[in-house]
């Protein structure tokens, strides 16, 4: 919650603004306030010189005069003036003339006192020495308040060494020194107050300019920032035809609008495509309709293509029996127009049953190609796999022997129930049969397998072919793909194979492949 908080666009501008404007008030608090106490300490300074340089002219005529007293009283009087701690005059021997302090008058400085040390510490002499050295801070042992003393050398001028009362030479540059020591109490009180005001006004400032900029922006960016990202959800949601209330004129403002174009155009697309589905979705089911009953006329169609296959064979298959019906015929004729004993009747009979039982075979040949080539509805039924193709060798049996091949069946006699239509297994296994026949052109072997797998009935058709190709393996089962030349398949058989499996709830696979031959594999669901 904390991250989340801080992550936030308005939060990161607020602080980054109040940083910004407390490290600039900062500055500014430091530079004004610096100023502020070099100028009052400046003027503080300026206002010790004049108080010295005004000792020294009201000094002036008594000392000339050798008045001590009247320089006493002068002193004693300005020294009342308030900012003066004490006045001092040192004579040129470092003793003490004239004090606000009585009691200090006539006493010897050490020169390593504070109001010495300028002089006779460093090798300057007092005349040489700039403002900034004449002057010393200390603290004021009365109140423990900041002072400021100033000395201010007393020079022997020319009155002063051709005066009746004096005795100084002329070579003598420096009569004495006159020291000021003035508090510095209230300016460093106004010194404090003014920097406390100052820092006080600076986090005022800091405060109000931040509480603006914090509502500022509540209202002006976070607010709408947050009806933009309301918007974004709800669009998110799917509702498109949410609009964001935002009528300003700025750059927010222009986002809002552009963002409810954009979600009334999606709006506007979806419908469209949602109407483009449903127009779409009645014409794949038209379609669909349609290439139904187009797969159903292929199946037709190749049903009727491998009735043609098949034309010869039963030909061939039929014209056996016949040969036998005439020719036992002719037989029969001959012996009733010659004899007519009971044993030769005998015989009759026999060569007459034997012309009923070919002519039922030329029957059942025939009834099974016309069944063969019916187109019959998908009716699922409870069908005896064994029998099923007991049937379609019975169809395919003299194809084999014109063609040299040689069938192997694997199975037991025990029942293999499948559900399904038993036509449309029969036209199924005929097209394998009639494709692995056509695989072996000189001839081989055929091997049909039926056995149970994890509850499933599996049947093996196994020739021993020139084998599938890699690069036509994965497109054997698509419509129309034919590895035959175009005169020799449509290349619709095993299509339909795989259709006809696929609606039986059923697979079928090619198991193996080589030039030694092919096997597939189909899987039928066991009817228990």
């Amino acid at each position: 919650m904390k991250a989340r908080f801080f992550n936030k666009l308005s939060i990161k501008l607020i602080i980054s603004i109040s940083v910004i404007l407390s490290l600039v008030l900062a500055i500014h608090t430091y530079i004004s306030i610096t100023n502020l106490k070099n100028d009052l300490t400046h003027f503080r300074l300026l206002s010790a010189y004049n108080s010295s340089d005004i000792i020294k002219k009201s000094t002036r005529y008594s000392m000339l005069l050798n008045r001590r007293d009247d320089v006493h009283q002068i002193i004693n009087t300005i020294g009342t003036e308030p900012g003066i701690i004490g006045i001092r005059v040192y004579n040129k021997m470092g003793t003490i003339a004239y004090s606000t302090d009585p009691t200090e008058i006539s006493e010897k400085v050490s020169m390593n006192d504070e109001a010495c040390s300028a002089c006779h510490i460093g090798s300057s002499k007092i005349e040489e020495l700039n403002e900034e050295s004449r002057i010393r801070y200390f603290t004021n042992k009365k109140d423990s308040t900041r002072a400021l003393g100033l000395i201010n050398p007393i020079k022997n001028e020319k009155d002063c060494y051709t005066s009746d009362c004096h005795a100084h030479q002329p070579s003598v540059e420096i009569l004495g020194v006159l020291d000021v020591m003035v508090s510095m109490k209230e300016l460093d009180e106004a010194i404090n107050q003014n920097t406390k005001t100052t820092i006080t006004n600076s986090i005022l400032i800091t405060l109000a300019i931040s509480a603006f900029c914090g509502l500022f922006v509540k209202v002006i960016v976070s607010k709408p920032l947050y009806e933009l990202t309301q918007g974004i959800r709800e669009v998110g949601k799917g509702n498109l035809n949410y609009k964001i209330d935002i009528d300003s004129k700025d750059e927010i403002g222009n986002v809002a609008r552009r963002f409810n174009d954009m979600s009334e155009k999606l709006d506007s697309a979806y419908k469209e495509i949602k109407d483009w589905s449903e127009t779409l979705n009645h014409k794949v089911q038209q379609k669909s309709e349609e290439l139904k009953n187009i797969y159903n006329q292929v199946i037709q169609i190749e049903k009727l293509a491998s009735l043609g296959k098949l034309s010869a064979t039963v030909a061939h298959e039929l014209n056996n029996p016949l040969e036998g019906i005439l020719t036992y015929s002719k037989l029969i004729s001959r012996k009733l127009a010659s004899q007519s004993n009971k044993e030769e009747n005998k015989k009759l009979i026999e060569y007459l049953d034997l012309i009923a039982g070919e002519s039922s075979r030329c029957g059942k040949i025939v009834k099974d190609l016309l069944i063969f080539s019916h187109e019959s509805k998908n009716e699922f039924v409870d069908a005896e796999l064994i029998e099923i193709v007991d049937r379609c060798i019975t169809l395919i049996g003299h194809h084999l022997e014109m063609n040299g091949i040689e069938l192997e069946k694997i199975y037991s006699n025990e029942s293999f129930i499948v559900k399904g239509s038993a036509e449309k297994i029969q036209e199924a296994l005929i097209a394998l049969l009639i494709n692995a026949i056509e695989a072996m052109p000189n001839g081989g072997k055929i091997k049909i397998e039926i056995l149970l797998e994890s509850g499933s009935v599996v049947l093996k058709i196994s020739d021993e072919g020139t084998g599938i190709s890699i690069k036509d393996l994965p497109h054997i089962f698509e419509p129309f793909y034919s590895t035959k030349e175009a005169t020799k398949g449509t290349g619709l058989g095993l299509a339909v194979v795989y259709g006809i499996i696929k609606n039986h709830n059923g697979e079928i696979t090619v198991e193996r492949t080589s030039p030694e031959g092919t096997t597939f594999k189909v899987v039928f669901p066991k009817n228990v």
